[in-house]
Formats: structure tokens, sequence, C-alpha cells
């Protein structure tokens, strides 16, 4: 069975940043409101953080629901794990997620400054500095024949679409300009020289790119 490398639910703004200026701890989205980033997902039905009853159905939230169908690995890059970058201070740092990230998967944490695994519920965090296609096969050989995800940030994102890894991806944009920060792109028209690409808009406001090969 062929393993895919998927974006999945991946959010940018209209002008194409997946955050802002200036993240820290504080700020992990820096200048970028998180909140216009994610009302799509969260106002959902499927929003795995929700306490009260209700929420949307429909296309948003076919996108909530699907977000960890087949997968069995993730990649993401340092800045989305940790606000920190170069060496680390220390390795108290655990990410932004609690004693129970939401992956329940192997992670693979590209970062130049490699430090021990360590698990936190069902999800064990990997730090490895090597070329994206190697990470790759790390992640597909611990993901035990389901697909990969590449979760971010916008670089890490870009540098696999450059170097022709990614198979599928799905990117949410939402109807807010940022202006700097960490961009994916100038327009998703930019990748139709390699991909499908269907574009559907939402109710919510945001609207939802699809591309495959």
């Amino acid at each position: 069975m062929t393993q895919l490398l998927r974006v999945q639910n991946f959010t940018v703004s209209r002008d194409g940043y997946g955050a802002g200026e200036g993240q820290s701890l504080e700020r992990p989205f820096g200048t970028a409101d998180p909140a216009a980033f994610f009302t799509w997902a969260g106002a959902t039905a499927s929003w795995p953080n929700r306490t009260d009853p209700g929420g949307s159905r429909g296309l948003d939230d076919y996108f909530t629901r699907d977000f960890g169908n087949n997968i069995g690995a993730e990649i993401m890059g340092r800045n989305k794990f940790a606000p920190l970058r170069g060496p680390w201070l220390d390795e108290e740092w655990r990410g932004w997620w609690g004693d129970e990230p939401p992956f329940h998967t192997p992670v693979f944490v590209l970062t130049h400054h490699p430090r021990p695994s360590f698990s936190r519920g069902e999800t064990t965090f990997h730090f490895v500095d090597d070329e994206p296609a190697a990470v790759l096969e790390l992640a597909k050989a611990a993901a035990n024949g389901r697909d990969v995800r590449l979760g971010g940030g916008a670089q890490t994102v870009r540098e696999f679409l450059d170097a022709d890894l990614v198979d599928a991806m799905h990117v949410a944009v939402c109807d807010v300009e940022v202006g700097g920060g960490s961009r994916l792109w100038t327009s998703p028209d930019e990748l139709d020289d390699r991909f499908h690409h269907e574009a559907i808009p939402s109710p919510s406001g945001v609207t939802h790119h699809l591309f495959w090969r």
C-alpha cells in the first residue's frame, strides 16, 4: 500500500502566512491572531477540545473529523514544537500540548539541535537533524503502513514542497491578512504546475484548498 505525505487542516491567512512575526511563548503565532486561524475548526461538532454540545456540521466538520484518519506519524518543524530557536537552553520544555498531545503517533521534530526522545501519553517526540527525504523515510518506517502528516509550520511545509515530497495537501485560507512572518505561498495558484487544485468556499468564511497529484 502506498504511503502518502499529507498536509492536513493547515491554516494560512489570505496573504499566505501561517504565523506572524515575533513568535514567543506568550504569542505562539506572533502578530497573527490564533482565533482568526482556528475559529472554523473550533466551531465544528468534531472539534476535539469541545466542552459543550452542538457545533456545526458540513464541510468544516468533515475536515476536522478527518484530521487523524490513517495517520501513523507526524513531521513538524522546530518552531511548531517550541518558541525557541538555536541551542536548547534546557530540555524541560515538552511542547504546547500538555500531558496528552493530540497526535497519538510518533512525531519527528526537525531541528539542528537534537535532544533525547521522550513520550507524553500516546505521542513520542523524536528530534532529528537531517534532510527532508531522510526524515520522511524515518517517519514512514514508524507509521506502520499508514500515511505521514506534515504538520507545519509554513516554512517546514514549504521545504518539503520544494523537495517535491508532498503527495496531498489541504490548506484552509482564512479571510484575514497578517503582512509578515512565516509564509507558505504568495498565491495557492503557484502550485498548479505540480498538483490538481480545487478551491471550495465554506459558509464559515474560510476557503478550503485541496491539492493532489
